[in-house]
């Protein structure tokens, strides 16, 4: 062996020194490393390539999370003050609601032209794509503010929501591209972090910076306010992506990402690989549950100053808190889960489990909303949120594991776009149920969607084709390291039974 072989789990920090790489990897010969592409074994077998993990990664991340939450922030601004812009722009409860819907919407003719996009251009022009739009946006809405412009703030809404077709789909190929193997979950926990932390912002912030006054000069001013303080943030964060974001590492993070890699640009059909989704059975079975699961909360986040209003009059910046409760115990959850499935790897449990109390918080939700305490509402509607928000990034990492080596981007896109369908759905029929019949109607309609999603889950199979590609890539190495070239070569041709399998 006349190269350095180098598995998957010892990978090298920045500041690595040769002493250290000599010290975990072993050596036949004084050869310096030959470049990854290059690593092919002597009997024509490719080899293990080296691995690399960059402190750049952390940097990567976190910039994505901030314009993510500069982009769902916006989401749900109108939406949880509905009734004070209903007033200041003269129109009604549902058109306000298209305000948040029109995330939703835009989302469904554009996921598979950005998919494509990804795939063929990366994450980079993605990233200033989706940030151009959201600051142009942004900009678009201060100049609306007037109480005959509604279409002009309607038009900065879509650049917003087309922005987010940009977003949605990257936590997972971010993790990918960028991260471990022990850490994926993790990271794509906290690109979803940053979307939930918008949400968050998005019901707290409004409420607190356009009070319900009459004086439309006031109100007017109230508006602008929070439409400048929005630009100006997403602005630094265009400049920002636009000067620090990164493709990709020079070196992949695993194994897996360098088989990925390894694929030629030719060989890859973005339709072929379509067709593979839609035929891979337990991946079908996970868009329903995703997109039942997320449109209930895109529902409920939709419709909660109109829920909360009805049974506490008045009470719009609680609102707001109300919402901020739902999605910061979100965002714990999520990141719960993701440090969880990076320990367990056991990703159908998990997902059951939390799917089952999400229907369990539904439930406790809608059954307490109307005893007139507030606290309970907090107390129920964290509960919710703890579970619902925090299956966001479960989903994404599941998808991961059934469909590689499909691309990351187009496995989350189906996921989300089937969550926009099921969350304008939700949003018109819940409303609709509201208005008839009550709050608790509409809460019941949304608790039968989550028992049938929580059975479907429960018939989902575990096929967790990444996990078995790292553990092939760790089975050669150590096969190839002590000798035994054979017995890595054997098991790599015996069926391999994932972990975790339910």
């Amino acid at each position: 062996m006349s190269e350095k072989q180098v598995p998957e789990n010892t990978r090298l920090n920045e500041d690595d020194t040769k002493t250290d790489l000599e010290n975990n990897v072993k050596l036949e010969s004084g050869d310096a490393p030959k470049r990854p592409d290059d690593r092919i074994k002597p009997d024509g077998h490719e080899g293990l390539r080296t691995t690399r993990l960059y402190k750049r990664r952390w940097i990567i991340v976190l910039l994505f999370s901030s314009y993510s939450l500069c982009n769902s922030f916006q989401w749900i601004q109108y939406g949880i003050i509905n009734n004070i812009f209903m007033k200041f722009y003269n129109v009604s409860a549902f058109t306000i609601d298209w305000m948040s819907m029109i995330y939703m919407l835009t989302y469904i003719p554009f996921i598979f032209p950005v998919t494509w996009l990804l795939d063929k251009k990366g994450l980079r022009v993605i990233a200033l794509v989706a940030t151009a739009l959201n600051c142009a946006g942004t900009w678009i809405k201060v100049a609306s503010v007037r109480p005959n412009l509604f279409m002009v703030t309607f038009l900065g809404q879509f650049s917003c929501s087309l922005a987010q077709v940009f977003i949605l789909g990257m936590p997972s190929r971010i993790a990918s591209v960028w991260f471990g193997s022990h850490e994926v979950s993790t990271a794509c926990s906290i690109g979803v972090f940053g979307n939930q932390l918008g949400i968050a912002i998005g019901f707290l912030v409004p409420p607190i910076l356009v009070p319900n006054v009459d004086n439309m000069d006031e109100l007017a001013h109230h508006i602008s306010i929070m439409f400048y303080i929005t630009a100006g943030v997403a602005t630094f964060l265009f400049i920002l992506v636009v000067f620090v974001f990164q493709e990709r590492p020079k070196l992949p993070p695993t194994q897996a990402q360098a088989t990925a890699r390894s694929i030629p640009p030719e060989q890859y059909s973005y339709t072929a690989s379509i067709r593979r989704l839609l035929r891979n059975r337990p991946f079908i079975l996970l868009i329903i549950t995703y997109g039942l699961n997320v449109g209930c909360f895109y529902a409920v986040g939709t419709l909660l100053n109109r829920m909360i209003i009805e049974h506490y009059p008045g009470e719009e910046v609680n609102a707001g808190r109300i919402g901020l409760t739902i999605v910061i115990a979100g965002m714990v959850g999520s990141l719960i889960c993701g440090v969880w499935l990076d320990k367990t790897k056991t990703y159908k449990q998990t997902t059951l489990a939390v799917y089952f109390m999400s229907l369990v918080g539904m439930i406790v939700y809608a059954a307490t909303l109307s005893l007139g305490h507030l606290w309970v509402v907090f107390i129920t509607a964290g509960s919710l949120g703890f579970f619902m928000t925090g299956y966001l990034p479960l989903g994404f990492e599941f998808a991961v594991e059934l469909t590689y080596p499909e691309s990351e981007g187009t496995s989350s896109g189906l996921l989300n776009c089937s969550a926009q369908v099921f969350g304008i759905i939700f949003t018109i029929c819940q409303g609709k149920i509201i208005d008839s019949f009550g709050t608790l109607a509409g809460n019941i309609f949304l608790c039968v969607f989550l028992l049938i999603g929580t059975i479907i889950t429960g018939l989902i199979k575990s096929d967790l084709r990444r996990q078995t590609a790292n553990l092939l890539a760790k089975a050669t190495a150590e096969g190839q390291m002590s000798g035994q070239d054979y017995g890595a070569t054997a098991l790599i041709s015996q069926p391999q039974t994932p972990p975790s399998q339910a």
